[in-house]
């Protein structure tokens, strides 16, 4: 065997050979389909103001964020139990990495107040839905895990300001919304029990009045053990309780503020006995609770405390949307890199029909969920405003964006993985971290058949969501003078079928198994009736009119019987799989033609 030098060696197994990732880029500058929406969604005044900071939270997302999300990843919280004097004083540390990234989340961007006060970022009102979760959307990009102490301090400052006594308020509101590390409140909700995790009537934890304090904030102690916390060592946590003698059920249930500490600093009447060893998210502390006579304060009514709970899980639900909507973002993007950069046969591998099908399973899910976001947080600030109609839409539209969207991002992230190879299964590569984290969206605020159940049962069954939500979608797209009219027709007689597929499944019990199938087949026909209107509108401003092929894919392949032993194939779907699969804008002609 003949003598080779070091250069050969090296070009004959170089690294080379291994495609690159997205890494190091400006994860807001390669996403031009989420800069296209917010041109459409968000008010032009605004959007001038917010893309600086848009921007330079996507060079984060591509670079420090990304790395110190690695490292956090792979060194989990650690619980101290007790100090050197055997005293009950439980911490958690977390490593340097993962606490960079609250620096950047809580301090810097200010993600846990900017919905609930002005200032944040510069802005003179509270941040519009459409900014709060399009922040949301570029950093999950990086760092899934932080999001979640992100949430719970949102949606716990939302439930105080909003049901909490003034006393409580004074309490408390200032400090869970100051971006000030030495005067910071960050919050949680503990609510999950060993009885009771979607059965949220079966919590045993007993509450006991104690009084009204002089500040006039209302004292209780808690006993019981709350089973899952995620953010557990939060400096308040919001939870539910049952008042002893209380009825039993959710009827039962009482809401509380549970502090970490006292006014005095010390420590409150309850240990974080375990953490969790999970899955994914492992950047973030989770565990196991025990109260044994913690202080709480009561917020608001103690008749409501499950009602009032529920507005903070409707937030909740949004936001795993738009964070399931981030991760198949960064997994398309990982996955086009990869296909681009690897050859294999004499060529790149992007170039082979079935891994040119593999790229379009990720990236229809994606830019479906990407519109679902603009939509629902659009629907939002409208419905904050004091719009009526739009609060009834955001009424369906949140559960069916949290069903749908959660459960794709586990078949993306598993594309995206597979597209890598098997270097994408080595911790090394983020696909293996974004396989394991897109699980949990499918279980956190309801799993997928409660979400899907809440869709069927009450979102339609019980205040015709559905009605208003196809009035809704077709008053965006009926104007359109640059879709044609039998495209229009489809999208109606679809709307149309879908309406009343949903109301047949609400109406009589024994359909109850098809409630997935409703709820999913209401965001199919809504994602593709706005990505029709969105593809015209952009293209006809001479922009990129993708989005309407990619609504006639989303018709054909969610929403049409399909003979999966059929060799019959679509010349257009090919010609729309070559325009989609390149980055060159597609004329509105060119995609008007493959409607039809």
């Amino acid at each position: 065997m003949p003598d080779m030098s070091p250069d050969m060696t090296l070009k004959a197994h170089g690294a080379h050979h291994i495609a690159p990732d997205i890494h190091g880029q400006n994860f807001y500058a390669i996403d031009r389909q989420f800069q296209d929406l917010l041109s459409l969604y968000m008010e032009p005044a605004l959007l001038r103001h917010m893309t600086p900071h848009f921007d330079r939270l996507g060079m984060l997302a591509g670079n420090r964020l990304d790395e110190l999300a690695q490292v956090a990843d792979k060194h989990p919280p650690v619980l101290n139990p007790r100090d050197r004097f055997g005293r009950d004083e439980d911490w958690i540390d977390y490593h340097p990495a993962y606490r960079e990234m609250e620096k950047i989340a809580f301090d810097e961007f200010g993600m846990h107040a900017m919905s609930h006060r002005a200032g944040v970022l510069g802005l003179p009102t509270p941040a519009h839905p459409l900014v709060k979760y399009g922040i949301t959307y570029l950093f999950v990009q990086a760092e899934f895990g932080l999001m979640c102490p992100v949430s719970v301090s949102d949606t716990s400052n939302f439930i105080i300001k909003r049901f909490g006594s003034d006393a409580l308020k004074k309490l408390l509101l200032d400090r869970l919304l100051s971006q000030d590390p030495a005067v910071m409140l960050k919050g949680t909700q503990f609510m999950t029990e060993k009885a009771g995790g979607s059965d949220v009537g079966a919590i045993e934890t007993e509450a006991e009045r104690v009084g009204i304090r002089g500040d006039g904030v209302e004292c209780w102690k808690l006993y019981g053990q709350k089973w899952f916390c995620s953010h557990a060592d939060a400096d308040v946590a919001v939870m539910l309780a049952r008042p002893r003698g209380g009825a039993p059920g959710t009827a039962g249930l009482a809401m509380f503020a549970l502090p970490r500490r006292l006014e005095d600093g010390s420590r409150n009447g309850y240990r974080i006995v375990r953490l969790k060893d999970k899955l994914g998210t492992r950047s973030m502390a989770s565990g196991e609770i025990v109260l044994d006579g913690a202080t709480a304060y009561l917020i608001g009514d103690v008749n409501r405390g499950f009602k009032q709970m529920m507005e903070q899980v409707n937030l909740s639900r949004l936001s795993h949307g738009v964070r399931a909507a981030a991760m198949m973002r960064r997994c398309l993007n990982e996955a086009l890199a990869a296909a681009r950069g690897r050859r294999a046969f004499g060529k790149a591998i992007a170039g082979y029909p079935l891994l040119r099908r593999q790229l379009m399973k990720i990236m229809l899910p994606t830019e479906q969920a990407l519109s679902m976001y603009a939509f629902s947080a659009d629907a939002m600030g409208r419905a904050q405003a004091g719009d009526k109609e739009a609060e009834k839409l955001l009424r369906i539209l949140t559960p069916v964006y949290k069903f749908r969207a959660c459960r794709d991002n586990i078949p993306a992230a598993s594309h995206a993985l597979e597209v890598r190879g098997g270097i994408g299964y080595i911790e090394e590569w983020v696909t293996a971290r974004l396989v394991r984290d897109a699980q949990i969206g499918t279980l956190w605020e309801g799993t997928s058949n409660i979400n899907a159940l809440d869709v069927v049962q009450r979102a339609v069954g019980k205040a015709g969501g559905h009605k208003t939500l196809t009035a809704a979608l077709k008053a965006k797209y009926e104007p359109s003078g640059s879709l044609p009219g039998q495209y229009k027709g489809l999208l109606g007689a679809t709307l149309d079928r879908v309406e009343r597929f949903a109301e047949t499944v609400a109406s009589d019990a024994r359909h109850e198994k098809r409630a997935r199938l409703a709820a999913g087949a209401l965001y199919h026909a809504a994602s593709a009736a706005l990505l029709a209107w969105e593809g015209a509108t952009l293209g006809a401003k001479g922009g990129d009119a993708r989005r309407l092929l990619l609504s006639r894919l989303v018709i054909e392949h969610r929403l049409a019987p399909q003979d999966p032993l059929s060799l019959n194939e679509s010349p257009w779907e090919q010609e729309a799989m070559d325009l989609l699969l390149q980055d060159a804008p597609v004329p509105l002609s060119k995609a008007v033609a493959l409607l039809s």
